[in-house]
């Protein structure tokens, strides 16, 4: 009798461990919000279990840049922007970007009326701008390259303010404008008390030089392993799946996202908020690359006149092998 138990024990765990569900690692870019939503809705609503997939998501920070965590083995899968992810490629850094939810950009500057700026080509002159640094920046200097405006201050240039992840510049008459989201910190400044009718935005989809924003990254070495490959197609098709039931119940979303959120920082009114303004974002995207936007987010790179971003047209930087698994 001891010896059936024992069998039917070591049956048991060998039957668990053939079932075991498939670990994978995300890295996002930012802190836990709903920019993020449609990993966290996956998860939630048990998406990346129906895959077989176990999924750890770490939040981002200001002190984490997820490149360097997935290059030092920490998660397989990084959420980036595609800039940062090209300039890291070129630098000898094997990304490749196999899935992108967000057809569009969120990025804008947000003005002061008062500043008298109407219109970037002739107004952003002897102006201070505050931009985001850490990868964010490029296209900013694109697109002032792209205007034939120094960055280095004087009065035929703009003077670059090196801007926290906050609207205090705007707030605090630092900066004419500021580097804001959409979905994010365009909402602060009105937080803040100040009314739309004393603001002016300029979306960097509207000026033409918009790049592509909260892609999804991996190794090369991992698209050449096929268990990896197997298991990156299962995400982003669980991953697709809980963005798109994140566009049509936005409020819910924000609810799963604020369970989520060990920080206690976030609110309801503000994730709801942000979810409404990124499902416009991904709206449009089943998950795979245009290769139209990769081709004017490259346009945009290389334009740095004396220092672009890229020396030089990217290869192998993107593959459609996933998604097109991902969508059978």
């Amino acid at each position: 009798m001891k010896k059936l138990m024992l069998g039917a024990a070591t049956f048991a765990l060998m039957a668990t461990g053939a079932y075991a569900a498939d670990d994978l690692t995300l890295q996002l870019k930012w802190v836990t919000q709903a920019q993020f939503a449609g990993y966290y809705v996956a998860k939630d609503k048990g998406f990346y279990e129906e895959e077989d997939l176990n999924v750890t998501i770490k939040p981002g920070g200001p002190d984490i840049a997820p490149t360097q965590v997935l290059a030092g083995g920490g998660a397989d899968v990084t959420v980036e922007w595609m800039p940062a992810a090209l300039a890291a490629r070129e630098k000898g850094l094997p990304l490749v970007n196999i899935a992108q939810p967000f057809k569009s950009s969120g990025m804008m500057l947000t003005c002061l009326k008062e500043s008298g700026i109407t219109d970037p080509k002739t107004d952003f002159k002897g102006k201070t701008l505050g931009v985001w640094f850490f990868g964010n920046e490029y296209p900013f200097l694109s697109w002032m390259n792209h205007l034939e405006l120094p960055t280095e201050g004087g009065p035929d240039g703009v003077t670059v303010l090196k801007q926290g992840f906050n609207v205090d510049p705007l707030l605090q008459k630092q900066a004419a404008c500021i580097s804001t989201m959409t979905y994010n910190e365009y909402g602060q400044v009105l937080d803040a008390g100040i009314a739309e009718a004393d603001l002016v935005t300029f979306k960097y989809e509207d000026q033409g030089v918009a790049t592509l924003e909260d892609g999804l990254y991996t190794l090369q070495e991992n698209l050449d392993n096929p268990e990896m490959v197997d298991k990156l197609t299962r995400f982003v098709r669980a991953s697709m799946k809980g963005w798109k039931y994140a566009e049509e119940n936005p409020e819910e979303a924000a609810e799963i996202v604020l369970e989520n959120d060990e920080t206690g920082a976030q609110t309801i009114e503000h994730q709801t908020r942000m979810m409404t303004e990124v499902a416009k974002l991904t709206a449009g995207s089943n998950g795979a690359l245009d290769e139209a936007d990769y081709q004017r987010t490259v346009d945009t790179l290389l334009s740095g006149g004396s220092d672009p971003v890229i020396s030089k047209a990217p290869e192998g930087a993107w593959t459609h092998a996933i998604t097109d698994a991902a969508l059978q």
